[in-house]
């Protein structure tokens, strides 16, 4: 190919794959002035600052300021907003008082609701909730409004939920699913929710059943920017990340959608998750969704949205989302097995494919895999050991992660580039056996284990045709070959950055192996470049380029804080106390209470209290006794009922509190309630550690438990209270954080904690 040929070719390559980003999102131009039956940006982000003016997890100041804001604007809407308040505990042994906001649009017909859901307290302790899930909370308020503006009565009712206490265990999901009556006239959810602050919404669904007819729907309600496909689909259902959505499914087997974005993922649950830290076309975006769908499932017939067949589904630009049934998957790929085999024996028929070469092509397959596979596997665990304070950050996604992302993708690149190049006297033709072979066992592997990611038999047409022009003619034109890889980038490229975004920096392997398999896709184009050293040697200054980019952005700054993390824990039985922290690499900081050598912490002095990720202290140091009131803990009654013993007790606080944790010894719980809500049995009998409960306190409320146990064991209870007053007690007298420090998010933090037992022998 001329050198100038492969410039333009490469450009065009490139450009296509920034089409697949820049595609997937609504622009966000000022609209304060839009119509006012239009979804507006600029008028739901007055509803994110309102919300997220401070931090409003359950018990919080804020939290019920939030609640006010729901039920004045509500009410300006012309609705009767009301409230379901009761003490309520999830399926992870989070108990609390949950306070739902709901109100409803009565429909002209007699069938299903249309449920709009999202939630309205942020994570304890620091979290602004501007995204998750003020976010949500704005949309469907700024949605809703909207739709109503228009002056059309639906069909279906629409029922409007913002649960409470979503972050603490879905408790407030879970209460409506299963207490309010309104949950049995459900038929379909939208649910609106974030992991980061920026980027594309990503739609997943959560059915017990087959997606196929929610996607019938979804497809005939015509979103204008869709983002979703069905192998994003299958991840999320293997992994244990929930929202209440879940809990509908579970619960009441109510079908619904997510709409969720994960970009700056390291916004999340921290005290950045601030109103100007969200991306307005984000926000844009989930408008986008929201008013297309409100339009038509609020005259759909909801009660018909169960189906027994799944579906394929992806997104590419210009089409939207394509779909097809599960029943196509096997004919598919047949049908490319058929063409591979057909262009395969035309080529040795009429010797212009050679076993020789063929194998010969095998050798660049595995180098390039081997060589990229292996960098990817090392890349993120030695990035830790050059910067040991990336592990204090605990999404597993930095704040430079993306230059990093781009690095690796770039160096894959430069990689395949580079050992192809040393491949030149074999046969294009040739070298696109093994690569193409390949690409299909995989889309047959994935086929079979997860039927999700089936579309990726669609690309693979694309390179077969690559491969049957090349086997075909000696001058193929390479604009059409570029055009066979359209399917190929606009697929596959966004998975690149999606993988290490949604699940940490440790699946860099994935962008780094996506990208010489995308790579194998493009070779009717790129193998045919005769200076491929040259793009080789490109590819490595970008890397270089970018990662020296990320080494420059690799420290922090107030606009990119570092997680850190300070506690006092008081020991009330043997009247001894100690810094902690959850720091890895201590900051300057932490230790000026932990020391310049703080040590590992005696695991006999506190349990791993309860957090996202099961973290625990990494380092303590002993600590001044301050005078800190006691909980005051009664024992109510203390009864011995067909050998079992059955133990109700009281904890009064003696200070203002946010929490308090409960531990237990070995001895089997078999009933336990607390403040009246019931921990549920499957949780007694399942719980992997010997936390009971967790029980997130509001308005200093006493905590009031029932236990069941056998007769003749001895019962251990640990008691853990805790305030979030560390820096605000008057018994301290801690400085306020650097302005380049935030609280580390999934922890306990900032917390004042008392430790307390009681034995029943």
């Amino acid at each position: 190919m001329k050198p100038t040929t492969a410039v333009i070719t490469l450009i065009l390559l490139l450009g296509l794959g920034y089409w697949s980003f820049e595609g997937s999102m609504p622009s966000a131009r000022p609209d304060a002035d839009l119509e006012e039956t239009a979804f507006s940006t600029d008028r739901a982000m007055e509803h994110v600052k309102e919300v997220s003016k401070d931090p409003h997890a359950v018990g919080f100041p804020a939290h019920s300021k939030v609640r006010l804001h729901l039920m004045k604007t509500l009410k300006k809407m012309g609705l009767r907003p009301q409230l379901q308040n009761a003490y309520i505990s999830g399926d992870r042994g989070s108990v609390t008082r949950a306070i739902n906001v709901l109100a409803r649009i009565p429909g002209t017909g007699s069938g299903k609701a249309l449920l709009l859901l999202t939630h309205y307290d942020s994570q304890p302790h620091s979290s602004h909730g501007a995204s998750d899930a003020g976010s949500g909370v704005a949309t469907i308020l700024e949605g809703l409004r909207a739709f109503m503006a228009s002056g059309k009565q639906p069909v279906n009712d629409i029922i409007v939920l913002f649960t409470d206490a979503e972050e603490l265990g879905l408790n407030g999901a879970e209460f409506f699913v299963n207490r309010h009556p309104w949950a049995g006239d459900v038929g379909l959810i939208l649910n609106f929710e974030a992991r980061g602050s920026g980027g594309p919404s990503y739609m997943l669904i959560e059915t017990n059943r087959g997606n196929q007819k929610m996607i019938e729907g979804f497809k005939e309600a015509n979103p204008e920017y869709p983002v979703a496909n069905s192998l994003a689909y299958s991840i999320y259902k293997m992994l244990p990340n929930d929202t209440d959505l879940t809990v509908f499914r579970e619960d009441g087997d109510i079908e619904g959608f997510n709409f969720a974005f994960i970009d700056d993922h390291f916004d999340y649950h921290t005290a950045m998750d601030i109103e100007s830290r969200l991306d307005r076309e984000t926000l844009a975006h989930q408008g986008s969704y929201l008013m297309p769908l409100l339009e038509y499932f609020s005259s759909a017939d909801l009660g018909d949205m169960k189906s027994l067949n799944d579906d394929v589904y992806f997104n590419v630009p210009l089409f939207g989302l394509i779909s097809y049934p599960f029943e196509w998957i096997w004919p598919m790929m047949v049908m490319a097995l058929l063409l591979f085999l057909s262009i395969l024996g035309y080529g040795l028929k009429h010797k212009r494919l050679s076993l020789k070469g063929i194998a010969k092509g095998l050798i660049p397959l595995i180098l390039t895999l081997g060589i990229n596979g292996g960098i990817g596997y090392i890349f993120w665990p030695t990035l830790k050991s050059i910067y040991p304070h990336y592990s204090d950050m605990l999404h597993g996604f930095t704040y430079n992660g993306y230059y990093y992302i781009a690095a690796l993708a770039t160096l894959a690149l430069a990689v395949c580039f580079w050992v192809y190049s040393y491949f030149r006297e074999i046969p294009l033709r040739d070298l696109l056996a093994g690569p193409i072979f390949f690409w299909l066992l995989l889309c047959g592997l994935l086929s079979y284990y997860l039927p999700g990611a089936a579309f990726f038999t669609i690309p693979a047409y694309g390179v077969l045709l690559g491969w049957m022009i090349l086997t075909a003619q000696d001058r193929p034109n390479p604009f059409l070959l570029v055009l066979l890889c359209v399917p190929a980038l606009w697929i596959y490229t966004p998975l690149v950055k999606m993988f290490p975004v949604g699940l940490g920096l440790k699946m860099l392997i994935a962008s780094s192996l996506l990208t010489t398999l995308i790579f194998f896709l493009l070779l009717p184009v790129c193998g045919s470049y005769t200076k491929k050293w040259r793009f080789a040697l490109a590819g490595l200054i970008i890397f270089m380029g970018l990662f020296l980019g990320a080494h420059l952005k690799s420290g922090f700054s107030p606009d990119q804080p570092r997680p850190t993390s300070l506690m006092y824990v008081k020991n009330l039985d043997s009247n001894t106390a100690i810094w902690a922290t959850y720091e890895k690499s201590p900051s300057s900081w932490t230790r000026a209470y932990l020391g310049e050598e703080p040590t590992a912490p005696n695991p006999e002095d506190v349990q791993t209290l309860s957090s996202k990720y099961g973290t625990g202290f990494t380092y303590t140091k002993t600590a001044p006794l301050k005078p800190l009131s006691a909980p005051e803990i009664l024992i109510q009654t203390d009864t011995l009922i067909a050998g079992k013993r059955q133990v109700f007790l009281t904890i009064t606080p003696g200070r203002d509190v946010n929490r308090l944790e409960v531990f237990t010894n070995e001895t089997p719980v078999l009933q336990a309630a607390v403040n009246g809500a019931s921990l549920p049995p499957y949780y007694l009998k399942n719980r992997s550690r010997s936390r009971l409960f967790t029980h997130y306190i509001s308005r200093n409320d006493p905590t009031e438990i029932f236990l069941v146990f056998p007769e003749g064991e001895p019962l251990e209870l640990t008691f853990y209270e805790a305030s979030n007053s560390l820096l605000t007690d008057p018994n301290f007298s801690i400085p306020p954080r650097p302005s380049d420090q935030i609280p580390m998010p999934f922890v306990l933090n900032d917390a004042v904690v008392l430790i307390k037992k009681l034995s029943f022998e």
